[in-house]
């Protein structure tokens, strides 16, 4: 068999496999792709072990592999959960959105404080939950509060985002690294794909299959 028809079999038997390869590469670098959750500064809404499903295209569509933006369609809101790549934290990132361009956000003793009004917190059982515009959900007051537990009254600046963990003494977020470029936004956290326990052997938490985040 001569080198031509040696690459033309070659092609012919792993064209299928490679279309394949391609086309999850081209998924997963524009329109969806999962992040693991190694700690639990977004507990208890994000569990450490949690693969995530992230909506790329949720905000706008970008160039693959790159942070160019071919065009914008919805806008980032209070209370999404988002993945990034922080280049002040040089990490990837999840967290919850607090402050848009233009909120005033304020923290005093873990109660916010947004444009002026505090946000309403209440306990059902043994749930805290706060109620961010359209979104009510559960936060995590561990242990004792900390320097990060209030702020004064900052201004989100234009092109940016304020962005806050849900166990919120135990989160490194804008609290520390400051406000978020929106061009640093991977994409939207939309659910669970699955979780695995890594304090019993990595099994499945089958209770958090396809769960869905707000």
């Amino acid at each position: 068999m001569t080198p031509i028809k040696s690459k033309q079999s070659w092609w012919k038997e792993n064209k299928g496999f490679l279309l394949f390869v391609g086309l999850m590469l081209f998924v997963r670098a524009g329109v969806a792709d999962w992040y693991y959750v190694p700690t639990g500064s977004m507990e208890p809404s994000i569990e450490v072990g949690d693969r995530i499903l992230v909506n790329k295209i949720a905000y706008d569509i970008k160039v693959p592999f790159s942070n160019i933006t071919l065009t914008s369609h919805s806008a980032v809101e209070r209370g999404d959960i988002v993945v990034f790549n922080s280049e002040a934290a040089q990490e990837r990132l999840i967290k919850r959105v607090i402050g848009v361009a233009g909120d005033r956000v304020a923290l005093i003793n873990n109660r916010l404080i947004i444009n002026g009004a505090s946000l309403s917190y209440r306990r059902e059982n043994d749930k805290l939950l706060e109620e961010l515009p359209a979104y009510l959900h559960e936060i995590k007051l561990a242990g004792n509060p900390t320097p990060l537990s209030s702020f004064r009254e900052i201004t989100v600046p234009t092109g940016h985002l304020l962005v806050m963990g849900d166990n919120r003494n135990n989160s490194a977020d804008s609290r520390v690294y400051g406000f978020v470029p929106k061009e640093e936004i991977i994409g939207k956290a939309t659910s669970v794909l699955y979780s695995l326990d890594n304090q019993n052997y990595y099994l499945p938490k089958l209770q958090r299959t396809f769960h869905t985040l707000i």
